[in-house]
């Protein structure tokens, strides 16, 4: 049983929300907010397992509440709800700390799919964001950083290393110029291989210019 702290800026749709998440019968409502203080003022006696975050709730900014709760409560999974489709946005909620990203269109089936998965300690992207994203990449549409890091799944650092084995430098020269050593970046490297089943540097190389992270 999942146990989700609600929170909604609007009352009308917290009671819509919460009659479809109850009847999905896999999730208990442990606690609602309808405003910033509100909710950190629950977290400490309701222990959800899951939040679902509205990023337009009144009260202190969204984001600046994501970093907190990860500071917090660590054990904390948030799934944020927003209006945005923006892959910057998106990709701003995952970094600050939320587990997972679903639009507030989407349809209660999908909603109740993504509180699982992030109960479950997977990560979750809506199937309208997912989608765009993947189109963008099998259509060789270059992407902006933040989009193509999302949709191959990689952190911050690992498209760095990947940005510089585009640009040809060795796994030295790219330890040297992150301030690591060259463990570290053959270890980088590795991941991204497995995260996007390529087999060599050459097959990097291609995957960067899809991306548009090859030097002019």
């Amino acid at each position: 049983m999942i146990r989700l702290l609600l929170t909604d800026g609007h009352a009308p749709v917290r009671a819509a929300l919460r009659l479809g998440l109850v009847a999905a019968g896999s999730i208990e409502i442990v606690g609602e907010a309808g405003h910033g203080d509100e909710l950190l003022a629950l977290l400490a006696t309701a222990a959800p397992t899951v939040v679902l975050l509205d990023l337009s709730l009144p009260g202190p900014d969204a984001f600046a509440l994501l970093p907190a709760l990860r500071g917090q409560y660590p054990q904390l999974r948030v799934l944020a709800r927003g209006e945005l489709t923006s892959e910057q946005y998106v990709a701003r909620a995952f970094d600050l700390g939320s587990h997972g990203y679903v639009l507030k269109n989407a349809l209660m089936p999908e909603l109740v799919h993504g509180l699982a998965a992030v109960a479950a300690g997977r990560p979750f992207l809506c199937s309208a964001i997912g989608l765009a994203l993947l189109g963008r990449l099998y259509t060789g549409t270059p992407a902006d950083g933040d989009a193509a890091r999302l949709a191959l799944g990689l952190s911050k650092r690992e498209m760095e290393v990947l940005s510089l084995v585009a640009e040809g430098f060795t796994n030295a020269e790219i330890a040297i110029k992150l301030f690591t050593s060259k463990r570290t970046v053959e270890t980088h490297r590795q991941n991204i291989m497995e995260k996007t089943q390529t087999r060599n540097t050459a097959a990097l190389i291609r995957l960067a210019a899809i991306q548009g992270l090859l030097p002019e």
